[in-house]
């Protein structure tokens, strides 16, 4: 529905570049030409190369199974999620996987995370929100 159309950003947008995985900004006025569009994230094509969007969290995309906090007998706090990706074959996975794991350690509190990437149940656009549905246009 969306590859191969031409765009101008209006605002700053994060992006994962591929195939290093590392985060960048991507910034407002630069045009592309989004080249997929796979379970709610794009690939797009600029002038600094290819690169992943996902404009949507991970939780209103349905990609969080399980998260819990566990108070650890020593103090602190550990957090154990479970998450998966749009598609198993996914390369940015572990990406995803260490920057989810990133922004849990930053929070106050948190001095443990384990982030694990499951595949059952697999992933549908079923499992968006509707929040994550409304940004993405589905409703």
């Amino acid at each position: 529905m969306y590859e191969n159309t031409e765009f101008t950003l209006s605002r700053d947008c994060e992006a994962i570049q591929i195939p290093s995985g590392q985060k960048s900004t991507i910034p407002a006025g630069t045009q592309g030409v989004i080249t997929q569009s796979l379970g709610g994230s794009y690939t797009v094509a600029t002038y600094q190369g290819l690169a992943r969007v996902i404009p949507v969290n991970i939780v209103d995309l349905g990609l969080v199974y399980d998260c819990r906090l566990i108070k650890k007998s020593e103090g602190g706090t550990k957090v154990e999620v479970k998450m998966t990706l749009t598609a198993p074959g996914c390369g940015m996975g572990p990406a995803i996987a260490h920057d989810a794991q990133s922004k849990i350690l930053s929070i106050d509190g948190v001095d443990e995370a384990d982030v694990q990437l499951v595949w059952d149940p697999p992933w549908n656009q079923n499992m968006i929100s509707e929040a994550g549905r409304m940004k993405l246009g589905m409703i």
